[in-house]
């Protein structure tokens, strides 16, 4: 029997109907921290390369085209391999209103896990290097980790290299 998570949030729910392992990581949030990911990686004793943020982008200049970028927290999302890697000509980080309608998730809580519909979504290649990474579990202050490919299996996604 797998074992039972307390958090009842979305990405927890689908997770443990798909029968993905996976571990919760709780913390206290600081709501003035100048960085969610950063101060995620550093309240849960995690090096920030394995720790990731989840990020919307627009593709080709319209809103009707969003993919989903997931990089570790101490770098950027490279918008041109984003673009590339979702077969755009280019991507612009998606306004954080827009994020939080389209996903379901409160921006700094976004989790790349059951977002209220599917998007493209890409993995940026570094997270290959971990038996388990750490992304939002579907709030700020929760954490949950995981195998890379079952990420890339419960999203759908694929695995490139979109950080610098």
């Amino acid at each position: 029997m797998p074992p039972r998570h307390s958090s009842g949030t979305p990405a927890t729910v689908v997770l443990t109907a798909a029968g993905i392992a996976f571990t919760e990581h709780s913390y206290a949030h600081d709501p003035g921290a100048a960085s969610y990911g950063l101060e995620a990686a550093q309240a849960l004793g995690l090096p920030p390369e394995q720790v990731f943020k989840t990020l919307l982008v627009d593709l080709d200049g319209g809103r009707d085209k969003v993919a989903v970028g997931i990089v570790p927290v101490d770098a950027h999302l490279d918008l041109k391999a984003m673009a590339a890697a979702c077969g755009a000509k280019r991507a612009t980080m998606a306004d954080p209103v827009v994020a939080q309608r389209l996903t379901g998730y409160v921006v700094g809580g976004i989790s790349p896990i059951a977002q209220k519909r599917p998007l493209p979504t890409v993995l940026d290649a570094s997270a290959s290097a971990y038996e388990q990474i750490y992304v939002s579990g579907g709030r700020r202050g929760f954490d949950i980790g995981l195998a890379p490919s079952d990420l890339l299996a419960v999203t759908g996604g694929r695995s490139a290299a979109i950080a610098r």
